[in-house]
């Protein structure tokens, strides 16, 4: 039976930013958007909110500043009740940048922060509700915190912090069921007034199980992306996930066109997904770096070599 609370939130665009320096075309955010609009999709992250100062001398596409204007541009003329959200990284974003929610067709600002650096994440979290935004805070990597570590950080973000959500983020892939039930059930026994909310990476092909058990656990917010797309191996497939949730007010069939209109020739174009160098990073609990890294190598298929220097020993 489905559960009312549960939250749909899509990430395409930004997550698949990363694949291709947030280069993508305003016809294909469009169609993006209009997609998951129709398939009654609650929040849509169209990119990153980073500080133009602080990458005035690289290339990337809008979506990786994602201004106003772009952003109404681009939805202008589309019936939605989905709202949209941005996301900010720690030391990487200028509040003066970032409007008044009044002034802005942005209604959530998602704060990503390791836990070391949690303090800052609440100090910007909170700066942000004043300005009258939902607000998240994502602990990536949690996978390799201290469980200590965690325990201070979710006691900090229940006290201090006035997000709406604080999300476990499996950002190298590299979690199984027991540790998503570990620390749903954990963030759940220490966050009392607001949700929690899973953001699950499919290096080993269990960001949907993961989302799943999550899920079971209590969690209200559920991220995906259509097609699983995402930095490496992605993420938890938007599709599989509306299929799985039993609320009729999803509705399948738009994204599914969306996949075969758009996303079947993206693929000729980029490379995400399940590949033994992301599954072995998510194995080791390593950042994909490396992986994409040898991707994009003459030695890309080489996958023992691959595997013997992240292990850092000859097997044999």
């Amino acid at each position: 039976m489905f559960r009312e609370k549960i939250r749909v939130f899509d990430c395409t665009i930004r997550d698949g930013g990363l694949i291709n320096d947030h280069e993508f075309s305003d016809d294909f955010v469009r169609a993006v958007y209009k997609a998951l609009s129709e398939a009654g999709v609650d929040y849509m992250e169209i990119g990153y909110k980073n500080s133009k100062k602080l990458f005035s001398g690289e290339k990337f596409g809008k979506w990786k500043f994602c201004d106003d204007d772009d952003i109404r541009r681009v939805i202008d003329g589309i019936s939605s009740n989905m709202k949209l959200s941005v996301m900010v990284d720690v030391g990487r974003v200028d509040i003066a940048d970032v409007k008044p929610k009044k002034d802005s067709p942005v209604t959530m600002v998602r704060v990503a922060s390791y836990v070391k650096d949690i303090d800052k994440a609440i100090h910007l979290v909170n700066q942000f509700a004043d300005k009258g935004y939902e607000t998240t805070v994502n602990i990536m990597a949690i996978s390799r915190a201290l469980d200590n570590e965690i325990t201070e950080a979710l006691e900090q973000l229940e006290k201090e912090s006035k997000a709406n959500v604080i999300y476990i983020v499996d950002s190298f892939g590299s979690m199984y069921q027991e540790s998503t039930e570990f620390l749903a059930k954990k963030a759940m026994s220490i966050i009392k007034t607001k949700e929690i909310g899973i953001h699950a990476h499919n290096n080993q092909q269990m960001g949907f199980s993961n989302t799943i058990e999550a899920i079971i656990h209590g969690v209200n917010f559920v991220d995906g992306t259509v097609f699983g797309l995402g930095r490496a191996a992605g993420n938890c497939p938007l599709e599989l996930l509306i299929g799985f949730l039993k609320n009729p007010k999803y509705d399948i069939r738009p994204i599914l066109d969306l996949i075969s209109k758009e996303f079947i020739p993206l693929r000729e174009k980029m490379e995400w997904g399940y590949i033994i160098p992301y599954a072995i990073t998510g194995m080791l609990d390593e950042h994909p770096k490396a992986a994409m890294e040898l991707r994009a190598s003459h030695k890309k298929e080489n996958y023992r070599e691959f595997y013997e220097s992240i292990k850092g020993k000859d097997l044999d």
